[in-house]
């Protein structure tokens, strides 16, 4: 297994796997301390969610946590966010060993305890400035979701409200209160 410092490219990162969860940020490899139980199950049921409704309907695939998604090159970003959606339409005809290239249509982002604001905003920019075209923000603590679109203003919803997403998820409804445990 190569050093942490060795590691600077996307194979390189793909040709390790037992650094566990971590990022390449513009050739730097970040690791990540595993995410707490309330962290863990929201992602977990929202990424059901959102299987169930892409499934039903065709739309594309949705990734876990342990997907990576290439974003950048020279030097080389590879960010893996809690729950991506990619519709059919990207997606290459056979599904890739290695990283995804390029942004998912959909990053979703559950906030941990010890995020701080400015790294949570620089992913949000990195997965925007890459193409995504849609980021979601689960603040556990706040019980809400904020919703940033490439030239648009973020959407703070909150526990009561509804997430409704008709271009990126067609039909997609969400009553945000379902995300979080009682």
């Amino acid at each position: 297994m190569a050093t942490v410092a060795e590691i600077t490219t996307a194979e390189q990162l793909f040709q390790n796997p037992g650094l566990g969860r971590c990022e390449l940020l513009r050739g730097e490899l970040v690791l990540m301390s595993p995410s707490g139980s309330l962290h863990a199950i929201i992602a977990a049921t929202l990424g059901g969610i959102l299987f169930e409704h892409v499934k039903q309907r065709k739309l594309g695939w949705v990734f876990g946590s342990e997907g990576g998604f290439q974003i950048g090159r020279d030097p080389d970003t590879v960010r893996a966010p809690d729950v991506a959606f990619v519709s059919a339409d990207r997606m290459p005809d056979v599904v890739p060993q290695g990283f995804f290239q390029g942004p998912p249509d959909l990053a979703v982002e559950v906030l941990s305890p010890n995020d701080r604001a400015s790294e949570v905003l620089a992913k949000v920019s990195d997965w925007l400035e890459a193409g995504c075209r849609k980021v979601w923000v689960v603040d556990p603590e706040m019980r809400s979701i904020a919703v940033y679109a490439p030239k648009a203003e973020m959407q703070v919803l909150h526990h009561s409200d509804t997430l409704v997403d008709e271009d990126v998820l067609s039909g997609f409804k969400l009553e945000i209160r379902k995300i979080f445990p009682a």
